[in-house]
Protein backbone atom coordinates (compact mmCIF):
# COMPACT_ATOMS: atom_id res chain seq x y z
CA UNK A 1 0.00 0.00 0.00
CA UNK A 2 1.57 3.24 -1.03
CA UNK A 3 -0.36 5.52 1.35
CA UNK A 4 1.82 6.16 4.45
CA UNK A 5 -1.33 6.82 6.49
CA UNK A 6 -2.32 3.16 6.10
CA UNK A 7 0.84 2.12 7.97
CA UNK A 8 -0.34 4.13 10.99
CA UNK A 9 -3.56 2.13 11.27
CA UNK A 10 -3.50 -0.55 13.89
CA UNK A 11 -6.68 -2.54 13.32
CA UNK A 12 -7.93 -4.71 10.47
CA UNK A 13 -11.19 -6.29 9.44
CA UNK A 14 -10.46 -9.89 8.41
CA UNK A 15 -12.81 -11.80 6.10
CA UNK A 16 -12.72 -15.57 5.65
CA UNK A 17 -15.22 -17.60 3.60
CA UNK A 18 -17.98 -19.02 5.78
CA UNK A 19 -16.82 -17.14 8.91
CA UNK A 20 -18.09 -13.96 10.56
CA UNK A 21 -15.86 -10.95 10.02
CA UNK A 22 -13.22 -10.39 12.69
CA UNK A 23 -11.70 -7.17 14.02
CA UNK A 24 -8.02 -7.77 14.81
CA UNK A 25 -5.12 -5.64 16.00
CA UNK A 26 -2.22 -5.24 13.59
CA UNK A 27 -0.17 -7.74 15.62
CA UNK A 28 -3.00 -10.29 15.59
CA UNK A 29 -3.49 -9.73 11.86
CA UNK A 30 0.18 -10.58 11.28
CA UNK A 31 -0.24 -13.80 13.26
CA UNK A 32 -3.42 -14.61 11.30
CA UNK A 33 -1.65 -13.99 7.97
CA UNK A 34 1.30 -16.16 9.00
CA UNK A 35 -1.17 -18.96 9.82
CA UNK A 36 -2.84 -18.58 6.42
CA UNK A 37 0.55 -18.75 4.69
CA UNK A 38 1.57 -21.87 6.64
CA UNK A 39 -0.89 -24.00 4.67
CA UNK A 40 -0.13 -22.44 1.29
CA UNK A 41 1.65 -24.54 -1.34
CA UNK A 42 3.32 -23.33 -3.40
CA UNK A 43 4.35 -20.10 -1.71
CA UNK A 44 3.76 -17.04 -3.92
CA UNK A 45 6.93 -16.09 -5.79
CA UNK A 46 7.20 -12.62 -4.24
CA UNK A 47 7.21 -14.14 -0.72
CA UNK A 48 9.45 -17.17 -1.32
CA UNK A 49 12.76 -15.44 -0.70
CA UNK A 50 11.75 -13.76 2.56
CA UNK A 51 13.44 -15.23 5.64
CA UNK A 52 10.44 -16.36 7.71
CA UNK A 53 6.67 -16.43 8.17
CA UNK A 54 6.66 -13.11 10.03
CA UNK A 55 8.46 -11.33 7.18
CA UNK A 56 6.09 -12.88 4.63
CA UNK A 57 3.05 -11.81 6.64
CA UNK A 58 4.45 -8.29 7.02
CA UNK A 59 5.03 -8.03 3.26
CA UNK A 60 1.43 -9.11 2.59
CA UNK A 61 0.07 -6.65 5.14
CA UNK A 62 1.97 -3.82 3.45
CA UNK A 63 1.33 -4.73 -0.18
CA UNK A 64 -1.95 -6.63 -0.54
CA UNK A 65 -5.44 -7.05 0.87
CA UNK A 66 -6.29 -10.58 -0.23
CA UNK A 67 -4.75 -14.01 -0.56
CA UNK A 68 -6.08 -16.94 -2.57
CA UNK A 69 -5.57 -20.06 -0.45
CA UNK A 70 -6.88 -22.40 -3.14
CA UNK A 71 -8.90 -21.86 -6.30
CA UNK A 72 -12.04 -19.96 -5.32
CA UNK A 73 -11.07 -19.59 -1.63
CA UNK A 74 -9.87 -16.08 -0.84
CA UNK A 75 -9.21 -14.41 2.49
CA UNK A 76 -9.17 -10.61 2.75
CA UNK A 77 -8.05 -7.97 5.24
CA UNK A 78 -8.67 -4.24 5.31
CA UNK A 79 -7.07 -1.59 7.48
CA UNK A 80 -9.50 0.48 9.51
CA UNK A 81 -9.23 3.41 11.85
CA UNK A 82 -11.00 3.18 15.16
CA UNK A 83 -12.13 6.55 16.39
CA UNK A 84 -11.97 7.13 20.13
CA UNK A 85 -15.37 7.67 21.81
CA UNK A 86 -16.52 11.21 21.17
CA UNK A 87 -13.94 11.60 18.37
Amino acid sequence: MSDPLIRELDHYVVLEPGQPQQLLSAADTLVWLAQQLASLEPMPADLRDLPDAEARAQRLLETACELELEPGVVVQWFAIRLEPPGG
